[in-house]
């Protein structure tokens, strides 16, 4: 997933030369605690917060070039970066917003922690046996019964509770990313799982063709 994938392309941003009364409403009535300073070509001028809004208006200043962070404070991420960039760069830095800039330089979206979450949750969403879908493309010439045999047995062998491979199938239709996280204890222990399961169906494959 690429960070302009994550972003929203629809965001609120100001003009520096636009009062700071005026934008303090504009971002009352969006709901935003900091919003960039672009200019007519979409280009990143700076960046303002409420905090700065606040001191803004309390110093009697007028207009934003007056309060707004310059370019050199602000951290961007380019639209075909890595989504996790993105994550990382949200919660090292602490950041409310992040703006998404193309090859010209121009500011195409913004990412909020908001959408970074409604990102994790579409994935936990995802079914589980989609992901067994995938991993039986990966490993080639492996069959769904093979794939399914295997991973009930690794299941029964970590649990201590006999499951068959139409149980085990049942199960995954059923259940979604985010339900096999909190049930296996957590991602490394899902995918952890998932390779026991690869190691195991293909050295079945190995001995079944060696007999």
């Amino acid at each position: 997933m690429k960070a302009c994938q994550m972003m929203e392309k629809e965001f609120v941003y100001v003009s520096k030369d636009d009062t700071i009364v005026d934008v303090s409403i504009k971002m009352e009535e969006f709901k935003r605690f900091t919003v960039p300073v672009l200019d007519d070509s979409m280009k990143l001028q700076g960046w303002a917060t409420s905090l700065d809004i606040t001191k803004g208006l309390r110093e009697s200043k007028t207009y934003m070039y007056e309060i707004m962070h310059g370019i050199d404070e602000i951290k961007v991420v380019h639209k075909d970066e890595p989504a996790k960039n993105v994550v990382i760069d949200t919660s090292e830095l602490k950041l409310l917003n992040l703006p998404i800039i193309d090859d010209n330089d121009k500011v195409i979206g913004v990412v909020r922690p908001f959408d970074i979450i409604d990102t994790m949750s579409d994935l936990y969403d995802v079914k589980v046996y989609k992901i067994y879908e995938a991993m039986q493309e990966q490993l080639k010439g492996i069959s769904w019964e093979e794939l399914m045999n295997a991973s009930a047995k690794v299941t029964t062998r970590t649990t201590g509770i006999p499951v068959t491979a139409e149980q085990y199938e049942a199960n995954i239709r059923k259940a979604t990313f985010g339900d096999a996280i909190w049930a296996t204890g957590g991602l490394e222990s899902f995918f952890a799982g998932l390779i026991s399961v690869g190691e195991l169906v293909i050295a079945q494959r190995v001995a079944n063709a060696r007999k």
